[in-house]
């Protein structure tokens, strides 16, 4: 999960392997919302966030301390906290809760403002120079696109849904920035592995009190286990390689694939409704978020990483 967002023509140049990870990682990181979906139509929000982090907690802690020294990272426990609770305590639970009363396609649509608000958050804080007048066009322009998407669904959808999807969204943008700005150079496995664990103990609790009465069906069990072991553990470790392949900032660029394949899954697996709104305002939001995390090419002609976006993982 980086801290950079840059356009989708980047993509060109990588090697067969960069492409296949990337591939992969689209792929991984965007059939969550189809499986959040499927699990919250039995057992509680919490309860999911609970199973999903304790596996993965179990799978990558392991692995952590067997690669890195987990003092530095320790030593910053503060930011680790930080980092879990807006990266992944907050907007699982509240993306699970959203979930129960939206579409997996237009929640997966929804997240692709996550580098709208990441770009308005670096602006606010002084995270990046002023914006130009075609970063400003670009989040008006994204702003559009998002109320398209919500227009299209929000008669006969929750409104505290979609305030649940702009918790998401929030923290979607803010995690990567701490990630960034105070755990920079930590070994990020460990980061992750703490997080998770972390996260798992929130929830032990509210998860026990929330227990289902009875076994979830094998849809839900196939779900839990899908969603912590590919879409979390798996899926870290996969990123981490796929940053080694292409870089960071190109890697990123999963961000505008991923709510595409969620809306394709949905409708193709649940049936859900796609309408033509929806898909005009995912069009506006993907050019907004590129205009407005764009920033001016450096001496060498490389695009200069911009720090507001997010590669979120759902």
């Amino acid at each position: 999960m980086g801290a950079a967002t840059v356009s989708p023509c980047t993509l060109f140049g990588m090697t067969r392997r960069g492409i296949l990870l990337f591939s992969l990682m689209a792929v991984i990181w965007g059939i969550p919302y189809l499986f959040i979906r499927v699990a919250v139509a039995e057992i509680s929000p919490a309860v999911l966030v609970f199973a999903r982090t304790g596996i993965a907690t179990a799978i990558l802690l392991p692995i952590a301390i067997a690669r890195v020294d987990l003092r530095a990272v320790l030593a910053r426990w503060r930011w680790v906290v930080a980092f879990a609770a807006f990266e992944i305590a907050g907007p699982w639970v509240a993306l699970g809760s959203a979930e129960q009363h939206l579409s997996s396609s237009l929640s997966g649509l929804l997240i692709a403002g996550v580098p709208l608000v990441g770009t308005a958050i670096a602006l606010a804080t002084g995270g990046t120079d002023r914006a130009s007048r075609t970063g400003l066009f670009g989040l008006l322009l994204g702003l559009v696109g998002v109320a398209a998407i919500v227009g299209s669904d929000f008669a006969s959808s929750d409104a505290t849904a979609f305030l649940e999807i702009a918790i998401v969204i929030v923290g979607y943008a803010i995690g990567p920035a701490i990630l960034s700005r105070r755990l920079g150079g930590l070994p990020a496995v460990g980061v992750m592995a703490l997080s998770l664990g972390l996260c798992a103990v929130v929830y032990l609790p509210i998860a026990i009190l929330q227990w289902p009465a009875v076994v979830p069906s094998t849809n839900v069990l196939a779900a839990i286990v899908i969603l912590a072991v590919l879409c979390t553990a798996a899926a870290f470790l996969l990123f981490a390689e796929l940053i080694r392949e292409i870089g960071p900032v190109r890697s990123t660029v999963i961000t505008y694939v991923n709510p595409a394949v969620a809306a394709v899954l949905g409708v193709l697996v649940l049936n859900e409704t796609f309408t033509l709104a929806m898909g005009i305002g995912f069009a506006l939001v993907i050019l907004g978020s590129t205009l407005a995390t764009r920033r001016p090419r450096d001496a060498a002609g490389e695009p200069a990483v911009a720090p507001s976006g997010a590669a979120a993982a759902p």
